[in-house]
């Protein structure tokens, strides 16, 4: 056995994954899975047969399902998944897909890590050793000392994945990065699924309808969502509202199993997003069908801006009026006009439907100037002059006769939910893209209704209670340093403090930074030149991240340990249930962050539960969370929760999960709160307290980016970082997510990889690969500057021209040793930069703004 590798048989091995077949061959899976939905104890039929208990728990990878999961369990061992079922709400029955049910592949697999490993030689190229728990924790601690005493305790960097898993052994890990002083860094926008337009027009993080609400939907127009592969618990809405007579339309290059079953597939050129949203918005406008009444209501659309500086005019500047006492300082008060002047109250929707939306006015001011002012409707309409179905097909393909029809069909079948995809956000100006869509149902009345609204299903990262009590002891200071920064280091516009030293040490958990978000090889290059002096993992299979860790640390999967689980796809709260010990010598994240705080400072230990169990422990951060909780969760016991999923409150009838519902029916200003921020942190972002799409702060200004634009991809990023690169690389690189696994889980899982054949591959046009001389099934390479991959080719007339597509989520050692988002490079655009909140407002890494070369493997 390799050292530092935990390595099972062949026949350990299939002793724990066939145990499905073996309960097949007893009673039936059909008998099983009804009793295990049931909660009862599963028993096989005949007299020797062995006694299974049932445990329910939730099944928590980052892609959102939070699957209720039974897990059959005999002599401490799963013997099966099977879905629970157990849903109050029967239409989220039951959810759960393959890689779930084959999660005991990753339990037993030859991957599990069995023990403690120690770094003595060179990360990435010499094997780790065993080590025990005494020896791997006093020497992190000893190594995270030393560097904390030499570059400062925020030269330590933490990343630990979306909390929405796992809120308690996350938030110990938040715990005691606090507590210690080290720097934070927000999953959210670190895996790219921050979608930054959310910030930029509604002041929060982001939100969307829950799935059930699809059911309510007239018109469903996805751009770049696919669905029918990345959301898989939920798909069968998209498709029962399509039954029901829902319209969907799928706007993508490339044709994907979403478009397969969508009413209409328009094909468009990659990141031209924008320029259709304008033309439909043009379109919308031209012909009078936008909601007058919502628009003066709900908008800054009638505030008045300056020409001379294009800045919006507050109500102190102007002579006759003044700014309200009770204003807060987190809002401004801004000036419409409806005959006479008006102060806008940033907390009262409460302004004049005879408000003029049109047009331009010379304004006296207190300083004695007069100065002209246009509402930002009128700046709009002039913006989208450019946008007619002519010019739009130029930049998108999109025939005008069919912008034309689409956009009269939106505007006309409430209600209208747009569906805005992660990997068509990962762009540099992905947030000009959902500016622009959101624009769509902002002029059409489609926000705060049921089926209605527009959503970006990414990641489990909202917050869905508040959860301050622990994660942020005594409500001290947290450092946050957006992992962008790590990369790239400091800006001259960035908000966020970046340390002195830099970050010379990072701690991992719950994740593959070395192959998910390894990009330009920098977190390789930079561990094994001594830059980077340390790195530890906690993982519970060994990763490619593990390999190049000077410490692992075993932790354990969501069938061994005791957690709280919340998702913003449904609106239910869980458990996770410890079905299984902690197999070897695994650990829960709670005990190895405690040991580890002690270590640093005995007085840490203290602040988790030390002398409890680490389930017992993880109890207690539960009751806690519960009883802090705020609103959503009041009333709920953990009682409660061990008896099944308990639905999470709001204030829609019926506790639905409806965005922006509050706003719209009780004319409250925006943003709603998003946790874990404070609502002055967020109310920041739009100080009108209205959904903006005019931002006035300069950066917006100089970029020209004031109001919603289509800018083309690659001019301020791959062209202005190599110019070589606009003829040199002419493949657009895409990696989107894949069926087989979520990010990186499940690379490794033997069904998986069965169903791929074990190989990673490409999708490329067939006249593109004619072009190379490439044929099915070649070995190709994919190339640029940065890095090499080397994929097999398999050629799809549905993809787009110059596109590489590719699956994400291959560990290296399925890619001869590359890690295929070496290709990538870690931009940053500086309208990310105007505020910084973590995980709010905040850069957000723009995985598709690649270019790429292709050939056939093997030539020069």
């Amino acid at each position: 056995m390799e050292k530092g590798k935990a390595r099972l048989s062949r026949r350990q091995f299939l002793k724990g994954t066939a145990a499905t077949g073996v309960l097949v061959g007893t009673m039936g899976a059909v008998g099983i899975a009804r009793k295990a939905a049931a909660g009862e104890v599963v028993s096989g039929e005949g007299e020797n047969a062995p006694d299974l208990k049932t445990i329910r728990t939730t099944c928590s990878p980052n892609c959102t399902g939070a699957c209720g999961m039974n897990a059959i369990v005999e002599n401490n061992q799963i013997k099966a998944i099977i879905q629970a079922a157990d849903y109050p709400d029967e239409d989220y029955n039951p959810r759960g897909c393959l890689k779930g049910l084959s999660m005991m592949n990753l339990v037993y697999g030859p991957d599990r890590l069995q023990t403690p490993l120690i770094q003595k030689g060179q990360p990435g190229v010499d094997e780790l050793q065993q080590a025990t728990w005494e020896e791997a924790l006093d020497y992190t601690a000893q190594r995270l000392k030393g560097i904390a005493e030499k570059y400062g305790p925020e030269s330590i960097g933490v990343a630990f994945q979306v909390g929405g898993t796992s809120y308690v052994h996350k938030g110990a890990v938040s715990r005691l990065a606090t507590l210690a002083g080290w720097n934070i860094h927000h999953a959210y926008d670190q895996n790219g699924d921050l979608p930054m337009f959310w910030p930029m027009t509604f002041g929060v993080q982001s939100e969307e309808l829950e799935p059930k609400e699809w059911l309510n939907s007239k018109y469903m127009a996805i751009f770049g969502s696919n669905i029918l592969a990345t959301r898989l618990p939920d798909a069968h809405f998209l498709v029962e509202a399509r039954n029901r007579g829902t319209k969907v339309v799928v706007f993508d290059p490339s044709y994907s199993p979403t478009a397969a079953k969508a009413d209409e597939w328009i094909p468009i050129q990659g990141s031209s997003d924008a320029a259709v949203a304008l033309g439909i918005c043009k379109v919308i406008l031209d012909e009078g069908l936008y909601d007058e009444s919502f628009i003066k209501t709900f908008t800054d659309l009638p505030l008045l801006v300056r020409t001379d500086n294009g800045k919006r005019l507050k109500a102190d500047e102007v002579e006759g009026l003044t700014k309200p006492t009770d204003t807060p300082a987190y809002r401004e008060v801004y000036v419409a006009f409806n005959g006479g002047l008006l102060a806008v109250h940033p907390e009262k929707l409460d302004l004049p439907q005879d408000l003029i939306l049109e047009g331009e006015a010379e304004v006296p001011l207190k300083s004695g100037e007069k100065v002209n002012v246009k509402t930002v409707f009128q700046l709009l309409r002039e913006q989208l002059h450019d946008y007619t179905p002519e010019a739009v097909e130029k930049e998108s393909g999109m025939g005008p006769d069919t912008l034309v029809r689409i956009a009269r069909e939106m505007a006309t079948a409430k209600p209208l939910h747009i569906v805005y995809g992660a990997s068509n956000y990962q762009w540099y100006h992905g947030d000009l893209k959902g500016r622009a869509l959101a624009l769509i149902n902002v002029l059409t009345g489609n926000i705060g209704q049921p089926g209605a609204g527009i959503s970006t299903y990414a990641g489990q990262y909202r917050i869905r209670l508040k959860v301050g009590e622990w994660w942020v002891p005594e409500g001290r200071k947290q450092n946050w340093l957006p992992f962008l920064y790590v990369l790239n280091g400091p800006t001259s516009r960035m908000k966020a403090a970046y340390p002195e030293h830099g970050i010379k040490a990072l701690i991992f958990g719950w994740g593959n930074p070395f192959d998910q978000h390894n990009m330009a090889n920098i977190l390789r290059e930079r561990v094994q030149s001594g830059e980077l002096e340390f790195v530890a993992t906690m993982d519970f299979q060994m990763t490619t991240s593990c390999e190049y860790s000077h410490v692992v640390l075993p932790g354990v999967t969501w069938y061994e340990k005791m957690d709280l689980v919340a998702t913003p796809v449904h609106p239910y709260l869980q458990l996770q249930q410890p079905a299984i010990p902690p197999v070897y010598e695994g650990k829960p994240e709670l005990w190895i962050i405690r040991e580890l705080a002690k270590r640093l400072n005995p007085e840490f230990e203290n602040y988790f539960y030390p002398g409890l169990e680490p389930d017992q422990a993880a109890e207690e951060a539960i009751k806690l969370m519960l009883r802090t909780g705020g609103p959503a969760v009041a009333g709920i016991s953990l009682e409660q929760l061990k008896q099944g999923p308990v639905r999470l409150k709001s204030q829609v009838p019926g506790d639905r999960q409806i965005p922006f519902y509050e706003q719209v029916h009780s004319k409250l200003p925006f943003p709603p709160q998003s946790l874990p921020a404070k609502l002055e942190q967020t109310a920041q972002f739009v100080k009108s307290g209205r959904i903006e799409f005019y931002k006035d702060e300069d950066i917006f200004l100089e970029s020209g980016e004031q109001l919603p634009v289509h800018k083309p991809p690659f001019v301020e990023s791959e062209y202005a970082l190599h110019p070589e690169a606009r003829e040199k690389y002419t493949f657009n690189f895409v990696t989107r997510n894949a069926i087989y696994r979520v990010h990186s889980t499940h690379s490794n899982n033997i069904w998986m990889n069965e169903l791929q054949e074990g190989k990673a591959r490409v999708w490329l046009n067939p006249t593109d690969a004619d072009e190379k001389g490439i044929r099915e099934g070649d070995e190709v390479e994919l190339y640029n500057a940065r890095g090499i991959l080397k994929a097999y080719a398999v050629l799809d007339p549905g993809v787009g021209r110059k596109v590489a597509m590719f699956e994400q989520g291959w560990w290296s050692r399925y890619l001869k040793e590359t890690s295929y988002n070496s290709l990538t490079y870690p931009f940053i655009k500086p309208t990310h930069e105007a505020y910084f909140v973590p995980g709010m407002w905040a850069p957000n890494t723009a995985w598709n703004e690649c270019l790429c070369d292709v050939k056939k493997g093997g030539e020069s």
